[in-house]
């Protein structure tokens, strides 16, 4: 870290502890939950506010001419962010001691979110961080602190989803940007109650099951392969919270996917997906139950947990599998691919872009065997709507 971000020893002020888990928003839903703070927050392209402003509380010594502004110290973070585990703690101190103003709080959100939405398979990434900086950015400006700011430009986004999920090519796929970086801070979002407990943002989970409704009901092919991915990200996660308050939303969403199979003109390939992921949830999944009290498979208390996952290689031809930390997310991305589309190469075309030859109607077969499970399908889903 250069000398142009070491504040000066009288500058040095003791940390304030992280805010409670409530953060001044009611859970109940998404749409009250983010009604306040009412902040209209634009894209901010490159900061004003540098270092030498008035704006900042931080003095620096003399004669320093050349700090960088906010904007190009967290975008140069943000593009060579390699190890997050070692990084994260200076970038967080080096933030506190710098944004000082509900102005400096909410460009951070907005690069922070421009980032995790417009750069491919950072959005896992950006919500870690989002979780690490709404525990450690101990700012709390007039705004609202760094959660509050973070959920309220989600907001803004959120309130567009119908007329996102049918515009354009471009605004959609932006769309599917923000669909599945809601979906990362569903599971990374942890919020710390006063007692110690540990808990998931209710209000994204309710703003997740509107953003499903907004996809399905507007059944375009990368629409449908959006929710394809979330429901994969967050499937179960969100059956089982719904389970514990005693919802059927996820059997609801696993209906209307029936529906779109049988009624939308969609691919055939996009068809093989939905109806994957039926089978998937099928079987609760693909977790594994323990033979004597209920509990959900993991790395920690499954030993075999890894066991029947595939190898990939890297370019260098390293083998690497899930249990590899460093290759997790990419580990993630090739399996999509290989359950998926099992022909999908790696230097293929992009699922959402034109001419994708995955994603247009083509003239070749289904695979035997999806089809004999599709006509099964229909089958049994013409004789439920007789009874």
């Amino acid at each position: 870290m250069s000398d142009g971000f070491d504040r000066a020893p009288e500058q040095t002020r003791p940390l304030r502890a992280p805010s409670s888990s409530q953060d001044k928003i009611p859970q109940q839903n998404w749409e009250s939950a983010m009604a306040k703070p009412q902040v209209v927050v634009a894209p901010v392209l490159m900061s004003k506010l540098s270092v030498n402003s008035s704006n900042y509380t931080e003095s620096y010594e003399d004669g320093c001419e050349d700090y960088p502004t906010l904007s190009e110290y967290v975008q140069d973070f943000l593009n060579n962010l390699t190890d997050f585990e070692t990084e994260i703690e200076q970038f967080a101190e080096t933030l506190n001691g710098w944004v000082a103003t509900d102005d400096a709080l909410q460009e951070l959100v907005e690069l922070i979110y421009q980032q995790a939405t417009s750069i491919p398979n950072f959005s896992y990434m950006g919500a870690r961080l989002c979780n690490y900086l709404s525990h450690h950015l101990t700012i709390s400006p007039q705004s609202g602190n760094f959660r509050q700011s973070l959920l309220q430009r989600c907001r803004t986004q959120y309130e567009v989803k119908d007329q996102a999920a049918k515009g354009d090519e471009v605004t959609r796929k932006r769309f599917h940007a923000f669909v599945l970086f809601l979906g990362e801070l569903y599971l990374n979002l942890e919020i710390k109650g006063t007692n110690g407990q540990v808990t998931r943002a209710d209000i994204l989970q309710v703003g997740l099951r509107e953003l499903l409704n907004a996809l399905f009901s507007n059944p375009m092919d990368d629409n449908l392969i959006c929710a394809v991915k979330l429901l994969k990200l967050t499937g179960s996660v969100l059956e089982d919270a719904w389970k514990e308050k005693g919802k059927t939303d996820m059997q609801e969403i696993i209906q209307r996917i029936e529906n779109v199979v049988l009624d939308a003109n969609c691919s055939r390939d996009v068809k093989q997906m939905l109806l994957k992921l039926v089978e998937l949830r099928s079987t609760n999944w693909g977790r594994v139950h323990a033979t004597s009290t209920y509990r959900e498979a993991t790395p920690e208390n499954d030993p075999n947990y890894f066991m029947n996952e595939p190898t990939f290689y890297t370019s260098d031809g390293v083998p690497f599998t899930a249990a590899d930390p460093d290759y997790q997310e990419k580990y993630q991305e090739l399996l999509e691919r290989e359950d998926f589309f099992p022909d999908y190469e790696e230097n293929g075309t992009d699922l959402s872009g034109a001419g994708d030859p995955y994603l247009d109607d083509i003239d070749d077969e289904m695979d035997p065997e999806i089809e004999e499970a599709y006509e099964k399908f229909c089958l049994e889903s013409e004789r439920k709507r007789k009874q």
